[in-house]
């Protein structure tokens, strides 16, 4: 059943997920289109709105966490801090210096995205809080 349970939730996650990299990616190529824009703005206002996006979906959805959400937004701010520098910085010298395709350069970072923020948020925003909100207490 435990392991029926984590699936579930391995997919779930992976569908909003799809959600806001179509979030992700849409909001960047309309500013592809209709800036002059380097790389990086265009990455870094793409990945706030999708990083926005995701996190209160799963939050509620995929982990069902009744924990404090200041205290997870912190922690998931704390994945950014990191992710977003090294991301930006990788993707930007891909795009501007080897003349990588911008769009192929955010897909890359995006299945980056997907599964290292899965593990850190499964392991260490969510884990002790897992399965304590409403939706999950009404389906035991």
């Amino acid at each position: 059943m435990e392991r029926r349970k984590e699936l579930i939730r391995t997919i779930k996650f992976a569908l909003f997920s799809a959600s806001a990299g179509i979030i992700e990616l849409g909001s960047f190529t309309l500013l592809d289109l209709f800036t002059t824009w380097q790389y990086w703005p265009k990455y870094l206002i793409a990945l706030v709105l999708s990083v926005l996006w995701n996190f209160t979906l799963n939050r509620r959805f995929t982990f069902q966490s009744a924990n404090n959400v200041p205290v997870a937004m912190i922690k998931v701010a704390c994945f950014y801090a990191v992710f977003t520098p090294v991301t930006t910085i990788g993707g930007n010298y891909l795009a501007e210096n080897l003349g990588w395709n911008d769009v192929l350069v955010t897909i890359l970072n995006m299945a980056l995205n997907l599964v290292t923020e899965y593990i850190y948020d499964r392991f260490f925003v969510f884990g002790k809080t897992i399965d304590t909100n409403d939706i999950a207490k009404k389906s035991k």
